[in-house]
């Protein structure tokens, strides 16, 4: 009898211990620090997005899965257009990226720089939120990576050190700096534009020299980097497009963490996702844009456009958006104009 309860006892330990194993063996794969790749530090909605991930993933994993933020793009020497490759590759073990910033990549994310594709928040989120956003990760896990989530960088608006924008006609001859993308290029070329193509660590002491003349960047970001002081006085609200951001995972990281603990990083990432979206959008979504009562105690005059001269922009860029149609997919561009033709305000 003794023998038969010793011989049950250990076959279910043997059992207990071949079920739980693949647990512990995964578990001892995980890495002490996971590298999570930033353009923005904290000062900025960007990095404030991957803090709360990070900070999220800590707590609810209690401590198995630690997230190190890089911001600057540190990991890649400060190229940005590098992100996307090094994060497929394994260098880059997290990130939270810009569909501007990959789209050289991922030619489909091209569709968010569209010039004046977006013209609220609702239909920023109908994209998002809805059938182009389920598009767009099932193409970013053809392409290598775990997308988890969307964020939020903001939509860019335009400031030059010479004059409000009102027209395309104010844009004439304009030295715009601009980040490397071919589709900011064609569109500040049907502008009129001069777009300059710089980085961001540059394109400071160029405004500060007047190398430049003007820049188009979110609310969040032109407060946090003191624009204002860089001779960046005239500030007009466009909207001409949204740069949301993406909570993406390598795949071989992904694939090496338990199911469990992939269920608690991907709920971390919407969840943080939202707040961070929230904090991209505020002071500009509530009655009276506090924000920008902000930014004009700085001496900055603030232009806000009228659709009648918000138009004429539109009509400027329509070749723009008829050019770069077919190199992101008609039909994807057409699933996200006839989404935001049926966004609910």
């Amino acid at each position: 009898m003794k023998l038969r309860t010793f011989l049950t006892t250990a076959v279910a330990a043997a059992a207990a211990l071949a079920f739980t194993a693949p647990t512990f063996a995964q578990q001892s794969a995980y890495k002490s620090e996971y590298r999570l790749s930033l353009v923005l530090g904290t000062a900025y909605p960007w990095g404030k997005g991957g803090e709360l991930w990070a900070n999220k993933v800590r707590e609810r994993t209690q401590g198995r899965i630690n997230i190190k933020l890089y911001p600057g793009v540190s990991l890649i020497q400060g190229d940005q257009t590098r992100e996307f490759s090094a994060l497929r590759q394994g260098v880059i073990d997290m990130a939270i990226g810009s569909t501007i910033n990959w789209s050289p990549q991922v030619k489909q994310l091209n569709l968010f720089s569209l010039p004046f594709l977006m013209p609220d928040y609702a239909a920023t989120d109908a994209l998002t939120q809805g059938e182009v956003g389920k598009s767009l990760f099932q193409t970013l896990e053809k392409a290598g990576v775990v997308p988890l989530a969307w964020g939020e960088n903001g939509y860019r608006e335009i400031s030059n050190s010479k004059k409000a924008i009102r027209s395309p006609e104010d844009l004439k001859g304009m030295k715009i700096r601009v980040v490397g993308s071919p589709l900011f290029l064609d569109t500040f070329t049907a502008l009129g534009a001069n777009p300059t193509q710089m980085s961001w660590a540059d394109a400071q002491p160029a405004m500060a020299s007047s190398a430049v003349d003007g820049q188009e960047n979110p609310l969040s970001v032109y407060m946090a980097a003191k624009l204002y002081t860089v001779a960046q006085k005239h500030l007009t609200l466009w909207g001409y497009m949204n740069d949301p951001l993406l909570f993406v995972v390598n795949k071989e990281v992904w694939n090496s963490w338990t199911p469990a603990d992939r269920d608690i990083v991907k709920q971390a990432a919407i969840d943080a996702g939202k707040e961070q979206v929230a904090i991209a959008r505020k002071g500009v979504v509530e009655p009276g844009k506090p924000l920008l009562a902000e930014i004009a105690a700085n001496g900055v005059t603030v232009t806000q456009l009228t659709p009648v001269e918000r138009e004429a922009f539109v009509k400027a860029t329509r070749p723009v958006v008829e050019k770069w149609k077919g190199q992101i997919g008609a039909d994807l561009v057409n699933l996200a104009e006839k989404s935001i033709a049926a966004r609910k305000h």
